[in-house]
């Protein structure tokens, strides 16, 4: 019996580690769904967090067994290509295919549809979400995009100086010591001057007795903006802080949705989004949310999941060029975590210019390689509309702590 999807818990060890205030990464942690119709296949990914979107791996994994995808191969077989993928840009995915579940879920289901639909209609990702828009700078739509680099709690400042230039935007992860994130900023700022964007991600681990102290530290120190620094959704203390920081707030953790959006704008709490393709839903409800920012005058970022492993990468890079007016794109690391990676080709950064370019191909333009079948978990046929399990040896993994 022909298998209709197959879904990859991908659990690969990260050559090197990532840490920030709210999670340690030694491992990737996501769900490759590759769903296959009339002879053509969509590879799609989502990398969920819990304290990002309350959802892990398992809770999305059980609610794609309780999923029942009749429709989304019935719309597939039946429906003129061009016309489905019409109808999903304006009505989104959920309400068109029938499917409701949390963020993670529909963005693992959106993307293997889109990338499906890609191969099928031979479009590009940039060309999949209604094409580039305008590009502010007058580069034409495909000209390299620069990308931020990201100093986290595994290296010093001084090693990420001295190798991972040039720098265009610095995100610098936070700790537990407001001088020493004094001390990072200030480092960053003698190296790069005051042309470069200098950004604290708090990830949340500020309190609002401890918030406006840290802020002015920062300021003081060279930093332009704090990303997230309060629990999730403090709307009236973050527009608080706003108001007397002296820097610019972006929000990561508390902006899931479109109504997180439509708060944030009205209590004034934020000056920037970080959009991010799983955490938003899928690239479809990611560019939903970038036009609410252009709307009210926020700035956006284009942001990532640590250790994405295959369209996630894809497809934030598709939305950057179709975006290309971001206050910053993040890259990943997927070149450094990950010697060997379950798609081909390899995502590319160019690391000398830290730049990228749009991917070739059709869909995200990946496909899975052999590296990806240890990882299978669940099969399911269509004609049974039932999963089963796959028995594969699986490859020892390192705990993500």
């Amino acid at each position: 019996m022909p298998e209709a999807a197959v879904l990859y818990r991908v659990r690969q060890p990260m050559h090197a580690r990532f840490d920030h205030p709210a999670a340690r990464r030694a491992a990737s942690d996501s769900l490759i769904l590759r769903l296959t119709c009339e002879g053509v296949s969509g590879i799609g990914e989502c990398a969920p967090r819990s304290y990002v979107t309350g959802e892990d791996t398992d809770s999305v994994l059980d609610a794609l067994r309780r999923t029942p995808l009749e429709r989304t191969f019935a719309l597939l077989r039946g429906e003129p290509p061009a016309e489905l993928l019409d109808r999903t840009r304006r009505e989104g995915f959920s309400k068109v295919f029938g499917i409701t579940g949390g963020n993670n879920l529909l963005c693992l289901l959106e993307t293997a549809v889109l990338d499906l639909l890609g191969h099928r209609m031979g479009l590009s990702a940039a060309e999949l979400m209604g094409g580039a828009g305008p590009t502010p700078d007058g580069a034409p739509p495909s000209a390299p995009l620069p990308v931020s680099q990201v100093l986290d709690l595994s290296i010093t400042a001084e090693e990420f100086l001295a190798t991972r230039g040039p720098f265009h935007f610095v995100k610098i992860k936070a700790s537990d010591d407001i001088e020493r994130d004094a001390r990072s900023v200030r480092a960053v700022r003698a190296h790069v001057g005051d042309g470069v964007p200098v950004m604290v991600d708090a990830n949340m681990s500020w309190t609002e007795a401890t918030a406006l102290p840290h802020a002015w530290r920062l300021r003081d120190a060279g930093a332009d903006y704090v990303e997230e620094p309060l629990p999730k959704g403090s709307w009236a203390a973050l527009g608080a802080l706003r108001r007397r920081a002296g820097l610019k707030i972006m929000l990561d953790e508390s902006l899931c949705t479109l109504e997180d959006a439509r708060t944030a704008v009205e209590a004034r709490a934020c000056d920037a989004f970080n959009v991010r393709v799983a955490k938003n839903g899928g690239p479809l409800p990611a560019a939903r949310l970038i036009g609410h920012a252009r709307r009210h005058g926020i700035a956006f970022q284009i942001g990532v999941q640590v250790a994405e492993v295959g369209p996630l990468i894809n497809a934030g890079r598709a939305l950057a060029f179709c975006h290309r007016d971001a206050l910053t794109v993040e890259a990943g690391q997927s070149d450094r975590f990950f010697p060997e990676m379950i798609v081909s080709p390899r995502p590319v950064v160019d690391r000398r210019a830290n730049t990228l370019s749009p991917a070739p191909g059709y869909g995200f333009g990946l496909t899975l390689n052999d590296a990806a079948e240890p990882w299978a978990v669940l099969a399911l046929a269509e004609e049974s509309g039932s999963w089963r399990p796959v028995a594969v040896p699986r490859p020892a993994v390192r705990a993500s702590l």
